[in-house]
């Protein structure tokens, strides 16, 4: 299947891309370990997934990452900035954009709305209408729905919106947590082109997905967690034909 890439007159994301470099990350909830020691690096626009099944530690990885969960690690820095001091309502001011499970949209709420609402940590005059211009380019069915309630949006739809609106802080990160559960295959593929769209463009990926075809396809290199700890980690191509993997996510 043939992929889009970004058109040359893209400019990179308007944060300087730095590396996410996380060291023995381990998250309790009371007596629950969800996550064991996890350690990976994710270098300026790279792009890194993480599957597991359920209960593998995937998401309380990411909720830990953007301060949304109890945790504790060696290390937490994005470039140069400690993100285990940085309250969870400024993460995203460091360039860090977040999707999270489930979407969450304001279903109240018209489509463009909800994208500005992404802009909130950007100050007037920084280039928003050039960012939601970028957006409606990238997924021109919100173009096209911009009017619409957010509510009144299918499954799918509410995806790319969700992935609009965290562009629209004009992050050099993008973290996404199962941006395809539920969707049909066809937004499988939309997806897909998305963040192969905003890889070229230079944007670093954090991704975790139950879909492995999707991520294998979309990144360059892969952990599998189980049990809260990172059971394999390397290069995506290479992992997507490791015996073990095929059989259990691959389903070959």
């Amino acid at each position: 299947m043939s992929r889009s890439v970004a058109s040359p007159h893209h400019e990179p994301p308007t944060a300087a891309p730095r590396p996410l470099t996380v060291e023995n990350l381990s998250v309790h909830y009371g007596g629950v370990v969800a996550v064991d020691g996890v350690s990976f690096t994710v270098e300026p626009g790279r792009c890194v997934g993480i599957i597991g099944a359920n209960g593998a530690g995937k998401t309380s990885t990411l909720r830990a990452v953007m301060g949304l969960a109890p945790r504790t690690c060696t290390a937490m820095r994005l470039g140069d900035v400690d993100l285990a001091r940085v309250k969870a309502r400024d993460v995203v001011r460091q360039g860090i954009g977040y999707v999270p499970e489930g979407r969450r949209v304001f279903g109240g709420l018209s489509v463009e709305t909800n994208l500005q609402l992404g802009a909130y940590s950007r100050s007037r005059g920084t280039g928003i209408e050039q960012t939601l211009a970028e957006v409606y380019e990238l997924f021109p069915m919100l173009s096209e729905m911009r009017s619409r309630l957010a509510g009144a949006l299918s499954g799918g739809q509410q995806q790319m919106l969700a992935i609009g609106r965290a562009m629209m802080s004009a992050p050099s990160m993008l973290i996404l947590d199962e941006p395809s559960m539920g969707l049909s295959p066809k937004f499988v593929g939309t997806v897909l082109d998305s963040l192969l769209q905003l890889r070229e463009r230079g944007l670093s990926i954090l991704l975790v997905e139950q879909n492995a075809w999707l991520t294998f396809e979309a990144t360059e290199r892969c952990l599998v967690m189980e049990n809260g700890r990172v059971a394999l980690i390397g290069p995506s191509a290479d992992l997507r034909h490791d015996a073990g993997v095929r059989q259990i996510y691959l389903g070959l």
